[in-house]
């Protein structure tokens, strides 16, 4: 009897070690989309988002692509958070430095930090000055405990004509190499 257990028991051992092999093995295989041109296109006022896309960079191999405003938003939290709630509530666009190039990629990630349960608004310029017909955008946004609220489906909406995968989401400067690993190779590309 006892002999039938300790087998009963290590078969279970044995199944488990295997399942949970296939949950993780995703986690930390590698990434492949060498036959895909990729951008990683962000906008980062506290650096949470641009840690964020270097991070994606490193994975996929992309080129990285600073989203900066003409005019440099305040410093101050406060300020820049009463900034960004006004540029909501008046649909503002401000002029970017450069509005960047999409036309040579296949592939676009698209980072923002979460204002008012949106994008910032230089991310909106970027998509509205960019063509994305016929693109794929992978969004990732960081926020300060609000989630991602309505930000994928606003890029969706600026971008009728491209196909928008699903996001990531992080907390802060949360966003580990693992977590961002499994994602993209959960994504459909």
């Amino acid at each position: 009897m006892n002999t039938k257990i300790w087998i009963i028991i290590g078969l279970f051992i044995v199944i488990c070690a295997g399942a949970a092999y296939k949950v993780f093995a995703n986690q930390y295989k590698e990434v492949n989309m060498s036959d895909k041109k990729i951008l990683i296109a962000y906008f980062s006022h506290s650096g949470n988002t641009k840690a964020a896309a270097e991070k994606i960079q490193k994975i996929t191999g992309g080129d990285l692509f600073e989203i900066t405003p003409k005019n440099p938003y305040p410093k101050e939290y406060n300020a820049v958070v009463n900034q960004g709630k006004l540029e909501k509530e008046n649909n503002v666009f401000p002029e970017l430095k450069n509005n960047g190039n999409t036309s040579d990629y296949d592939i676009i990630f698209v980072g923002t930090p979460v204002w008012w349960y949106t994008m910032a608004p230089p991310v909106k310029t970027f998509i509205a000055k960019n063509n994305f017909n016929g693109k794929t955008i992978v969004p990732f946004c960081t926020h300060g405990g609000g989630g991602a609220s309505s930000t994928y489906t606003d890029m969706q909406k600026l971008a009728p004509d491209a196909k928008v995968l699903a996001g990531y989401t992080s907390y802060e400067n949360s966003a580990a190499d693992g977590e961002i690993k499994k994602w993209l190779n959960n994504l459909k590309f």
